[in-house]
């Protein structure tokens, strides 16, 4: 844990600003845009699924679900409409649990970055291999897990490529600022 001590400017300060773009992809950029559809006639589907509890739900279903992949419900899934459906719990969106667990979790992708780049560099590194490493596991960690959601739940391939931007653009970023303040 010794690395902690000499790489904790980068792994707060690369949280914080992947932090920031990711709010600003999210929000501002142009990729992001449209990711969404809308249902705006939403009334008869809000009194379907209101006496479900908040979680994850696959339509049409078996009430078991090794009958699942029987004929029957194989031609009731590929006569649609099915899918899959998230329900939230009902209230406002916690915009600042939500803020907070996000920067959580970019602060503890910056520090297994920064653990394993510490192990794999040595001593002494030149920005460039700080970038390298930095930069790749920083791609993986925000590129790579998402795909499964378009492979197995039908997430447009085009969100995931909105996904990969980000991996990118985050990705540089931890790199440059682990490649910057790396302890020479």
């Amino acid at each position: 844990m010794s690395f902690v001590a000499h790489l904790w400017i980068p792994i707060l300060l690369s949280a914080v600003l992947v932090f920031a773009l990711s709010a600003a992809s999210h929000m501002l950029l142009p990729w992001r845009r449209n990711e969404w559809g809308r249902i705006t006639d939403f009334a008869e589907l809000q009194a379907a699924v209101r006496r479900l509890k908040p979680g994850l739900y696959a339509f049409p279903a078996a009430a078991d679900p090794k009958q699942q992949m029987s004929k029957e419900w194989m031609e009731r899934w590929a006569k649609g409409p099915s899918g899959w459906l998230t329900l939230a719990p009902p209230g406002p969106i916690r915009m600042g649990r939500n803020m907070a667990l996000s920067l959580l979790v970019f602060v503890v992708v910056a520090f297994f970055d920064a653990y394993l780049s510490a192990h794999a560099l040595g001593p002494r590194p030149r920005f460039w291999a700080v970038f390298r490493i930095v930069g790749t596991v920083g791609f993986m960690s925000f590129g790579v897990g998402s795909v499964f959601n378009s492979i197995w739940y039908n997430r447009p391939w085009r969100a995931y490529v909105a996904d990969l931007i980000d991996a990118i653009l985050f990705g540089l970023v931890m790199a440059i600022v682990f490649g910057l303040l790396w302890p020479r």
